[in-house]
């Protein structure tokens, strides 16, 4: 193993994450009481250019008058890119007037890591300024050919930045991608034409101990279609995908948790390996199958998500 290791960031449940819009109300109010895991208020895309100034109030105003920890969630909000003249409005308005309540600054259409720094030098002089205890984090959406070139010096980024995000709608528009669907596959391609992008966005994440999570599935009347992709993303190591519509919150949160045979198998590898400890032995057998320390790890995975799932089960109930 190299002697070079980046652990993870910051661990956070994240098998949903539910898009609200900041210009609607109604929609932010039903966000607390949802089963998402995850909620970022958006500024961005799902805000028209006139409704701006008002959703970023909205915001504001919940991240004020909500206690989202008290139910059982991680809230983050989208900020608009640095190509436009929002941008840095939402960072100033929002982290002054709200930031001692955020978790996370989603960064759209990140091309380079200075993207990175020039939203997390505001931020850090603005929580000097404030004297807020709690450290924001960032996330960043890869969702443009540039950011897809430059994702490992991205990932390198370090410091506060603790996900990748595959934005797959904006990333088929820069590519010129034939789609049918946002998130959905062409039937004219062999195969799922995401997987590449997905699998190099995922290999980043843990190269530099970052949460890799999928993006959006636009068809909210295709349940299945929407599943299968959140699997084709969780076997590549992903651990969550966007809800664009509640109905898809409870389907990601499916797919993300490891079912109890999973959770019980963990259980009995990590027994039968320290047993085999106790011998002197490396690896053991289990259920007719060898088990080794890569085993271990992989058990350790498992049961790391199910215990953070039974502790947010314990905050909504």
């Amino acid at each position: 193993m190299s002697h070079t290791v980046h652990h993870l960031n910051k661990q956070r449940l994240q098998r949903s994450e539910l898009a609200v819009p900041g210009s609607n109300e109604t929609m932010i109010e039903k966000a607390v009481t949802s089963a998402a895991d995850y909620v970022f208020l958006d500024i961005e895309d799902a805000v028209a250019p006139p409704d701006k100034d008002r959703a970023r109030s909205n915001i504001i105003q919940a991240l004020n008058d909500i206690d989202w920890k008290a139910h059982g969630k991680t809230v983050s909000v989208r900020i608009n890119g640095l190509d436009t003249h929002y941008c840095y409005r939402d960072v100033v308005d929002v982290v002054e007037q709200a930031g001692d309540k955020l978790d996370t600054i989603l960064v759209p259409k990140v091309g380079v890591p200075e993207d990175l720094y020039a939203i997390e030098a505001m931020v850090n002089q603005i929580e000097m300024g404030k004297k807020f205890k709690n450290k924001i984090g960032l996330e960043a959406l890869i969702e443009t050919a540039l950011g897809m070139a430059n994702v490992e010096k991205i990932a390198a980024f370090g410091s506060r930045l603790e996900a990748l995000h595959f934005g797959v709608a904006d990333y088929a528009a820069y590519n010129r991608a034939r789609t049918v669907v946002i998130g959905g596959l062409n039937p004219d391609y062999p195969g799922d034409q995401w997987h590449f992008a997905l699998s190099r966005m995922t290999v980043a994440c843990r190269g530099y101990g970052l949460r890799p999570i999928d993006g959006p599935f636009g068809d909210f009347s295709d349940p299945d279609g929407y599943v299968l992709g959140a699997k084709r993303a969780a076997a590549l190591g992903i651990e969550g995908k966007w809800a664009i519509h509640p109905s898809q919150i409870e389907l990601a949160n499916d797919v993300f948790s490891p079912p109890p045979a999973e959770v019980d198998r963990a259980e009995k590898i990590l027994v039968a390996l320290k047993e085999a400890e106790a011998q002197g032995k490396g690896a053991a057998s289990l259920d007719g199958k060898m088990i080794d320390a890569a085993s271990e790890k992989m058990a350790r995975n498992v049961l790391t998500t199910a215990e953070a799932i039974k502790a947010a089960e314990a905050t909504r109930s």
